[in-house]
């Protein structure tokens, strides 16, 4: 899902986005290569732990340009503006390695940390976290981009209504469509 910096439903304190940064792939892609690098100059993880949804498809890249192990969790919010709530644990395998943990975006920090306390109970040797985009105040140990911009990923940018694609609803007054 995209990330919308100052959306009133997950951050009221938050400013408004300013302006829309599409990400398409090969943007996506070269975020994901200067991630990796931040990460490698800095840690060495053993695994990486993708948050899904989302945050898998950077944490699998991430992973297999670092050379290391991939696994996931799934840490969602049941409606929008809630908490989010752990669906899927960590694996138990991570136990006495060193982590780390990747989301696709991150603004309040509140899923990261909903994470970072699940991938903590099975006691790794060290956890750092990681995300493509920060859009808020909350920092991870490992950015690519901070921006206050909203943000349409490229799997996010068209989902499938009456059987043909097209823009996100919720998506349409930022997009355009001959883009």
């Amino acid at each position: 899902m995209a990330s919308f910096p100052g959306d009133p439903q997950s951050n009221p304190a938050h400013q408004s986005p300013q302006g829309v940064l599409e990400v398409d792939w090969a943007l996506f892609g070269e975020l994901c290569r200067a991630l990796a690098l931040k990460v490698y100059r800095d840690f060495e993880p053993d695994v990486v732990v993708g948050i899904a949804k989302a945050g898998v498809i950077p944490a699998a890249v991430v992973s297999s340009i670092l050379q290391c192990e991939f696994v996931s969790m799934a840490v969602t919010r049941a409606e929008v503006g809630e908490l989010p709530m752990l669906v899927t644990p960590p694996p138990v395998t991570i136990r006495g390695r060193r982590v780390l943990v990747v989301d696709e975006t991150c603004d309040t920090g509140q899923t990261l940390r909903v994470a970072l306390h699940e991938v903590r109970e099975r006691q790794p040797a060290e956890v750092r976290t990681a995300v493509s985009f920060r859009t808020g105040p909350y920092a991870p140990d490992f950015e690519a981009l901070a921006t206050d911009q909203a943000i349409i990923l490229p799997w996010d940018r068209e989902v499938v209504e009456g059987g043909v694609l097209t823009i996100r609803p919720d998506y349409r007054q930022y997009v355009d469509p001959l883009g």
